[in-house]
């Protein structure tokens, strides 16, 4: 019996969602624009605090600090996440809880249901003779650790994104949703206006990405707003790149 002939090309791999389509972005010659964008993941990258690797620990995630030390770098994008305060004032966290200490006890309060006063006073604070709340992370698997790191930041706000961030860099700005909550569409419409608001106010020609993990929270966006892309994101690959679809 004769071998098997050679395999010299394999048939292309099948992906069971449709392929991206490629995003409109406004014009900007400060900003370079092609169909592959390198995006900074929370600024410089993600926090893991029982990480061994120093880098997850060198800056602190979602901050100013991080966000303009990304800029450094030839990155189109930086990404996000941006929750609202209950006073109605859009913040950037990942977490959907805040852990602190309180009388030697952790406990844990949603940032949706915090003032924007005392969603600011945990962290390091801007004035030198403030010392803010203790802030601690849980892992995946139940642990809780200090949250410090090597360059450490204030908490921001959208606001303050827009103001001090090197404008060279887009925006993907991800709406923050606790996937275990289930939300009327008032309730996110509320909560995206408001985020909306920040950003048209303040854009300035920055190219601008909504995305969200809750498709319901893309599709209101693409009905209260028609300036910039939104995308649903689908899934991440190793907690550090992030692949997007757009919604239709």
């Amino acid at each position: 019996m004769p071998p098997p002939p050679l395999i010299t090309s394999l048939p292309p791999p099948h992906f069971p969602f449709p392929p991206p389509q490629e995003a409109y972005l406004p014009e900007d010659p400060n900003v370079r624009t092609s169909k592959l964008l390198v995006i900074g993941h929370r600024g410089c990258g993600m926090n893991i605090l029982h990480s061994s690797d120093s880098r997850f620990k060198f800056m602190k995630e979602n901050s100013i600090l991080s966000f303009n030390a990304a800029a450094k770098f030839p990155v189109d994008f930086i990404e996000f996440d941006v929750q609202v305060t209950k006073d109605g004032c859009p913040v950037i966290f990942h977490d959907c809880l805040i852990l602190t200490e309180e009388k030697g006890v952790i406990v844990e309060k949603r940032v949706t249901e915090l003032m924007l006063e005392e969603f600011l006073s945990y962290g390091p604070q801007h004035d030198p003779r403030k010392v803010g709340k203790p802030l601690f992370r849980r892992t995946v698997d139940g642990g809780v650790y200090e949250w410090k790191v090597e360059n450490d930041a204030p908490l921001c706000t959208l606001q303050e994104a827009f103001e001090k961030v090197e404008h060279s860099v887009g925006f993907n700005v991800e709406l923050k949703f606790d996937d275990l909550l289930v939300y009327e569409e008032e309730q996110l419409s509320q909560m995206i206006q408001q985020v909306l608001q920040v950003v048209e106010m303040n854009a300035k020609g920055r190219p601008i990405i909504y995305s969200s993990f809750i498709p319901d929270a893309a599709q209101l966006v693409k009905k209260l707003q028609s300036t910039y892309p939104q995308l649903w994101r689908l899934y991440r690959l190793v907690n550090t790149l992030s692949i997007v679809f757009d919604q239709e």
